[in-house]
């Protein structure tokens, strides 16, 4: 397979160096600008923050570009990458995620953690272990050259599923069953980082293609696009983590024993589905945002229910909070490693 032909920017070469130079950003404008995010905090609706909403929109509108509606009903025609999307991440993720949080929040933590909070704790990796992303998973994909149309329709099965079994599994894993979902919350987010994007997407390539030509949409419309990505991603980790700056500086010890088996369930998950991809010599554009899918989480929905649950200053939102701390640069060693292996997964599949 050639090389691809993407340009790499400044800015998404050294993306890692970036990101944790964001993250601090934020924490510091918390921690001695508070009235900027008091300010932001108040921009949301049905739980969502607007002003990442609308970042969250920038980054994915350019990859929603690239679709070709010809190409998604190609995509229906390859099961076996749908399979392994929807296996991993409801059937295998929610429950290996509550394994693993309980073993380290409830027994190898124990000495740190007070068993009640162990136990929010434990509910709030549920809530994310249970919530497989539906909006970042476009810029894990563009970043690993994934195939835009496949992507999507993995994202659309996915959220279509969240519908019908987040509310059982959560209540399963929780031994609850009074859950009160924010389906305003899940339906606007649904709404947001898919609906719309693609529609403004497909609306792009249909008027530009018209009055320009397809060539002029596919190589100079696009490609003024290329840095949006990537600065929109920078922008939200700003807001979100200057949201968060006070929670993580007073919480810096229980912050990073969360974290442990946050990070294990991230890259256990991406294994299995990356290694199942390997395995049935799936197309590498369809292989890397199908594992990133379920290592990724719906964070949005997974803060809005353990609020509405528990709190906003519960463990259980704490521990949703510290899923968004660690998913960005832990995705991005995943980025890292499926761009590293994309010859000899290509050469792999060569051989079916």
């Amino acid at each position: 397979m050639a090389e691809s032909t993407r340009k790499i920017g400044f800015f998404e070469k050294y993306l890692t160096v970036w990101v944790l130079v964001c993250i601090a950003l934020g924490v510091l404008i918390g921690q001695f600008l508070p009235a900027i995010p008091a300010f932001l905090s108040r921009l949301e609706y049905a739980q969502v923050s607007l002003p990442v909403a609308v970042l969250i929109w920038l980054m994915i509108y350019p990859m929603m570009l690239k679709v070709d509606f010809a190409s998604i009903v190609r995509a229906t025609k390859q099961p076996k990458g749908l399979a392994v999307t929807t296996v991993t991440n409801w059937l295998i993720k929610p429950f290996t995620m509550y394994v693993i949080a309980w073993f380290f929040l409830k027994v190898v933590f124990a000495p740190w953690i007070d068993a009640d909070l162990g136990t929010q704790y434990l509910a709030g990796a549920i809530l994310l272990g249970a919530a497989p992303c539906t909006a970042m998973v476009f810029v894990w994909s563009h970043l690993s050259d994934g195939d835009p149309a496949y992507t999507l329709v993995q994202v659309a099965v996915n959220d279509l599923i969240i519908l019908f079994l987040f509310t059982p599994i959560v209540a399963l894993l929780l031994g609850i069953s009074d859950i009160a979902i924010p389906w305003d919350t899940l339906l606007l987010s649904v709404t947001l980082f898919v609906v719309i994007p693609l529609a403004a997407g497909y609306a792009s390539r249909v008027i530009i293609t018209r009055n320009r030509g397809r060539d002029y949409f596919e190589n100079v419309f696009i490609a003024r696009f290329n840095g949006v990505t990537v600065g929109g991603l920078l922008l939200t980790l700003v807001i979100l983590f200057s949201f968060q700056g006070e929670t993580i500086i007073n919480n810096p010890l229980h912050i990073l024993l969360i974290a442990v088996p946050l990070v294990i369930q991230t890259y256990l998950i991406y294994s299995i589905a990356y290694g199942w991809a390997w395995f049935w010599k799936l197309p590498h554009p369809v292989a890397g945002p199908g594992a990133m899918i379920g290592a990724s989480n719906f964070f949005e929905l997974a803060v809005a229910v353990a609020i509405s649950l528990f709190g906003l200053t519960s463990g259980a939102a704490l521990a949703t909070v510290v899923g968004v701390l660690v998913e960005v640069p832990v995705m991005l060693s995943l980025v890292k490693f499926t761009n590293r292996t994309r010859d000899a997964f290509d050469r792999h599949v060569a051989t079916a």
